[in-house]
């Protein structure tokens, strides 16, 4: 058995639509499909999840909403009218939009979480409705009764542990399983969201839950790619990738998966296969536990991701001063503020931080603490970092890596502000300047990628 997400941009229109069921129907053993909702059908059109949040901010705000409703009613419309849906069983769908100002919530975040949530909600329900209107036995399983319970954190939610047991049940269901990504239901009855990529998320949750022999994830790319195509022109797909591998690669700016969403996949031991709805047959890239390693390729993808800064500390003999880290970081602490890596010498460090981390009115209660705890000899923020990193299960085995890297940067005219290589065997990042990291991107891609061609 196979599980199936489909994200915004393959279930955006009627037409789109189409080519879910073709693929729904062309392997018999896709018999879970989790389903986002619809997503833009062009530059500059609005996801339906955009146009629900504008709803409830009007709410909110106490303003009209006839005209977000209709918005939202219409892109639904659009998909019912492609399938001659009858108007009966749409109607489900419409008072559901409709209703929803009316609902009783504990405050502003639960609301907020309720209207996303009804964006998958009523496409797992229009989308189980044309499946049966065409012959295809399907059954709309929502996050209630399938036992699907989070914490109760809106726009952060977690799965509770016991739910697997609950979710195992229906794996033995004779009719296609629609469910909708994104959300769960609290203990006590909530609707709460995930994070981002909250769909892929629900895949993964059921994946584990149902034991797939394979969790698909189809989306608008044929592959993922060893590097951005917007900084590298028609870079390299890869053929396979292992978990480890992509957590990196999302961690450090990849936007195919959010860097959390695979988790429930990864602890349940399911591959993965990300493929292009608009062109299924094509093999796509597989993400399992393992993999053959290629000692011609060993780096597998390089990813990028601004908006950092560094905490640069500087005081000598600090390598003696039992618990000089510890004090730095129950600084950070005190202030809720966490951190991404700190590269350190013998006498100075860096901490580096997103820089939505420590606001411009932190900023200087922070210095300020720091000051007072530990008394650097010199102590300052650099602004407009950059993290660029190359990852590959390869690294770890191939002599002169770091050199052949470094010497890279090197010839792109960029200068390297930070290191870190060594807490994970299959990564090396690079701090560079935010207006040198997509050159940096590129002699690395050169070096790694257009030398083996």
């Amino acid at each position: 058995m196979k599980v199936a997400k489909f994200g915004g941009s393959s279930l955006a229109t009627s037409t789109q639509l189409q080519k879910v069921i073709n693929i729904i129907r062309a392997d018999s053993k896709r018999k879970v499909i989790v389903v986002s909702a619809p997503g833009k059908r062009f530059s500059g059109d609005q996801k339906v999840t955009d146009l629900l949040i504008k709803y409830a901010q009007l709410v909110l705000a106490k303003e009209p909403v006839t005209e977000v409703q209709q918005q939202i009613l219409a892109r639904y419309q659009e998909i019912a009218t492609g399938f001659d849906l009858p108007a009966s069983e749409f109607q489900p769908i419409s008072e559901h939009i409709l209703n929803l100002p009316n609902q009783t919530y504990k405050n502003d975040a639960y609301l907020l979480d309720a209207f996303k949530a009804a964006g998958e909600d009523n496409n797992a329900k229009l989308i189980a409705a044309i499946l049966n209107h065409l012959g295809v036995p399907s059954h709309y399983l929502s996050p209630s009764e399938s036992g699907l319970v989070v914490s109760d954190q809106p726009g952060d939610a977690q799965v509770l542990e016991e739910s697997y047991a609950k979710l195992a049940t229906f794996k033995k269901s004779k009719t296609t399983l629609v469910i909708p990504g994104f959300f769960g239901y609290t203990e006590n009855g909530d609707i709460c969201t995930f994070s981002r990529g909250g769909s892929d998320i629900t895949g993964a949750i059921f994946s584990r839950a149902f034991k797939a022999e394979l969790y698909e994830n189809f989306t608008d790319v044929n592959a993922i790619y060893a590097a951005d195509p917007h900084i590298v022109p028609n870079p390299e797909p890869i053929d396979h990738l292992t978990f480890r591998e992509m957590r990196e690669l999302s961690y450090a700016g990849f936007s195919v998966f959010h860097d959390e969403a695979l988790i429930p996949a990864i602890e349940g031991g399911i591959s993965v296969r990300v493929k292009n709805t608009n062109q299924p047959t094509k093999p796509g890239t597989l993400i399992s536990a393992r993999k053959i390693y290629d000692a011609k390729k060993p780096i597998s993808g390089i990813a990028s991701d601004a908006g950092f800064l560094g905490i640069y500390i500087r005081k000598y003999l600090m390598n003696k001063q039992v618990g000089f880290v510890a004090t730095i970081l129950q600084i950070l602490a005190k202030h809720h503020v966490s951190f991404e890596h700190i590269p350190s010498g013998i006498d100075d460090l860096t901490v580096i931080i997103r820089e939505s981390e420590l606001t411009p009115e932190l900023e200087p209660k922070v210095l300020h603490d720091i000051r007072e705890a530990i008394h650097p000899d010199d102590l300052r923020i650099i602004h407009n970092y950059a993290l660029v990193m190359i990852v590959g299960e390869g690294i770890q085995d191939h002599i002169g890596m770091m050199a052949k890297a470094t010497n890279s940067i090197a010839q792109s005219g960029v200068s390297i502000v930070t290191l870190d290589h060594g807490a994970s065997p299959v990564s090396i990042m690079f701090g560079v300047r935010e207006k040198d990291a997509q050159n940096t991107v590129r002699g690395l891609y050169k070096t790694f990628f257009k030398a083996d061609k």
